[in-house]
């Protein structure tokens, strides 16, 4: 709270139990918003999903999202037909970053995963997202090379080696309209306790959001909410370790940012599965083509009137 002049910040610590910091706040100053707190300040929480290529970017829009997240599981599946175990790199998510930004108006949010090295590393993954039109970053504590945050075999840097990448990324940001959210895969790699000392701790280095990933029970998730600094995010991965629970429910729990990162991915997957299979065996698709987008409807939204105008005002004849 702000209080005369300086704003008032309470904090739990383990150790020492409750904790206050004063911080001077110059009177009238503006302080920039990002365009993902502006949606936050709006609603309590909010539901959003993983795209992972332009045309599931137009669609997440077009269906009425305010937001979407770049996965980097789905860009490392669809990108190299690899599992996201460390094998995608900067350069190619930044590359998906800039295509899906400029095609897309909402704001989007990357995972740029360990940030790729060392805070100098961090540093350029930053500036090149910003560059790219990307609204913020995931940034996590794993060991490179890093894991599907529901997968075995996780492991993470010191705590102060990823609170450093967090400055460095804070420090890059500046009062840019960029949303860095505090990953940690701590839960799984040391302790609970461990996994909300260190959101905590990368809050206080810069960091807009909270995400303690993998929580397999509510109890988990529960106390999370308690202890670890608000907005949160809650990741929900169908069949994955984390328990997929309703918006209400997470919303009542603490939870602000509620992700599904991978839903769009396994639809799109589980569809081309089904008509595949049946243009094999039919050797058609006649009898599914209520499965399929209608040819008009998908010129739609890629935007195909749109360039005939275009080239139209240029002399093109079509």
């Amino acid at each position: 709270m702000v209080w005369e002049g300086v704003e008032i910040e309470w904090r739990f610590d383990f150790n020492t139990g409750y904790s206050i910091r004063v911080h001077s706040v110059q009177q009238g100053a503006a302080v920039p918003q990002s365009r993902v707190s502006q949606i936050l300040d709006k609603v309590e929480s909010i539901v959003f999903p993983g795209v992972y290529d332009t045309l599931s970017a137009k669609i997440a829009q077009r269906v009425g999202f305010p937001m979407a997240f770049i996965s980097g599981y789905s860009v490392s599946a669809t990108a190299l037909g690899e599992p996201d175990m460390g094998l995608l790199t900067q350069t190619e998510i930044v590359a998906r970053a800039r295509s899906v930004c400029a095609c897309v108006e909402i704001p989007i949010i990357v995972d740029a995963d360990t940030g790729y090295g060392n805070p100098l590393n961090v540093i350029r993954t930053v500036r090149e997202l910003i560059d790219a039109g990307a609204a913020g970053c995931f940034l996590e504590d794993q060991q490179w090379p890093k894991k599907c945050g529901h997968m075995r075999g996780k492991r993470v840097i010191e705590r102060e080696e990823y609170l450093d990448k967090v400055r460095a990324a804070a420090d890059t940001r500046g009062d840019g309209d960029f949303f860095i959210v505090a990953r940690t895969d701590a839960l799984a790699a040391v302790s609970l306790d461990e996994a909300i000392e260190r959101v905590t701790a990368a809050r206080d280095c810069g960091a807009d959001a909270s995400f303690v990933e993998a929580p397999a029970n509510l109890e988990d998730m529960e106390k999370i909410c308690r202890f670890a600094p608000a907005p949160r995010v809650a990741n929900m991965i169908e069949k994955g370790k984390t328990p997929v629970l309703p918006k209400e429910q997470l919303a009542e729990l603490g939870y602000h940012l509620i992700l599904y990162p991978l839903a769009g991915l396994f639809a799109a997957a589980g569809a081309l599965d089904v008509i595949y299979r049946k243009l094999l065996t039919d050797q058609t698709t006649l009898g599914a083509e209520d499965q399929l987008m209608a040819f008009d409807e998908f010129n739609t939204l890629i935007g195909v009137d749109q360039k005939y105008a275009i080239a139209e005002r240029y002399g093109v004849k079509a």
